[in-house]
């Protein structure tokens, strides 16, 4: 059987044994692990009417023993796709409270989201296993937005000073044309470039900014308590911001000593509960020192359980005494909220901004006010 057919006999199933012809050897364990977890679906009408069948494969496996199988039959990004619908799609919580999983899983922000959901059921040795999970994955979300606040935090050029540090973010378009129309070729209509040029930076004096971020730790907000405290984390190296980070259901948790370590942070998260977004708000704003140089990135769906009337009222204050208020419906790569419109519509009504965004879009947000 060629490749291209076995994928297909391993796409279709026993349905397609008698068109594409039978499986053996790591293609019949491969079937009998894609089995094992998409063999759930009972709403398939092909699956109802013909399970999938791995001939004389193995007919149960234990998650540990699939965990295995997986990583030795497919490549890196099928097992994380495989790991990341057994967990999203299929509630197979033993990945990440089973120590034997754990230590073979590849992290990824899907295993993140289901130990935040699962670390109340663990035991020691799994707690610790989760934390270095946990670990990885912020390593890896905090290297690659580190890079945007970077960028986002940076200063505008300031071309009447050069630099002789080339890089692609201090080149000077325009200066480099100008000093090289003298090389422009008429014949072959092309200007050679014979010097490039590079700008400075020039950063505007970022001090006595506040920067509160205030996420909502219900249980459909997971991906954003997630970046949340990653961005926080990111931005609180900032030069002359000031950071906090608060999560909030019907209590509220300051985690602002401890803003600096966001696998902490995201341990002692406890999700689910009510909601009462007025009350963070109103912590929120009782730590506002200079309300012209404060910045509330509010992160909820707005299902207020508590009197929306207060959130209104406390958000307009905010807004009347100068401070910048954010609301974001979602924080995460995906930034596709569902949340309360008519609620939202009537922050935006008293003078916030409400929308969704990315950790990258917030960042450069962010950057864009500190700067003026």
């Amino acid at each position: 059987m060629t490749p291209a057919l076995t994928r297909w006999r391993l796409l279709l199933g026993a349905a397609a044994e008698s068109a594409c012809g039978g499986l053996s050897g790591d293609s019949l364990a491969s079937e009998a692990a894609l089995d094992w977890l998409y063999g759930r679906d009972a709403g398939e009408a092909q699956r109802e009417q013909m399970p999938r069948e791995g001939g004389s494969g193995p007919s149960s496996l234990s998650v540990p023993e699939w965990i295995n199988e997986v990583h030795r039959l497919f490549p890196k990004e099928t097992i994380e796709r495989l790991e990341r619908d057994a967990v999203e799609r299929y509630g197979i919580v033993e990945l990440v409270t089973d120590p034997k999983v754990l230590e073979r899983i590849e992290p990824n922000p899907a295993l993140l989201e289901a130990v935040m959901r699962t670390h109340h059921l663990m035991n020691p040795e799994v707690l610790a296993l989760a934390r270095q999970l946990v670990a990885r994955v912020v390593r890896e979300l905090m290297d690659k937005l580190a890079r945007e606040i970077r960028q986002a935090s940076a200063g505008t050029l300031n071309r009447r000073r050069r630099t002789r540090h080339a890089n692609a973010r201090n080149f000077d378009a325009q200066a480099t044309l100008r000093a090289n129309l003298k090389h422009y070729d008429p014949q072959r209509r092309q200007l050679g470039i014979q010097r490039a040029l590079f700008a400075t930076r020039s950063r505007r004096q970022i001090d006595r900014w506040q920067l509160l971020i205030v996420v909502d730790q219900s249980g459909s907000m997971v991906p954003s308590v997630i970046h949340a405290a990653v961005t926080a984390a990111c931005l609180h190296g900032l030069p002359g911001v000031k950071s906090h980070l608060i999560a909030f259901d019907t209590n509220v948790v300051d985690f602002t000593d401890r803003i600096d370590d966001p696998v902490e942070c995201l341990m002692r998260v406890q999700l689910g509960g009510g909601t009462d977004i007025g009350g963070a708000l109103a912590y929120a704003a009782q730590r506002i020192d200079a309300p012209r140089r404060a910045i509330v990135v509010l992160i909820s769906d707005f299902f207020e359980g508590g009197p929306p009337q207060r959130l209104i009222g406390l958000t307009r204050d905010l807004v009347a005494q100068g401070t910048r208020v954010l609301g974001l419906a979602a924080l995460d790569d995906k930034a596709e909220p569902a949340y309360d419109r008519e609620l939202a519509k009537r922050l935006v009504e008293v003078g916030a901004e409400v929308g969704a965004m990315t950790p990258g879009q917030l960042a450069t947000w962010i950057g864009e006010k500190l700067r003026g």
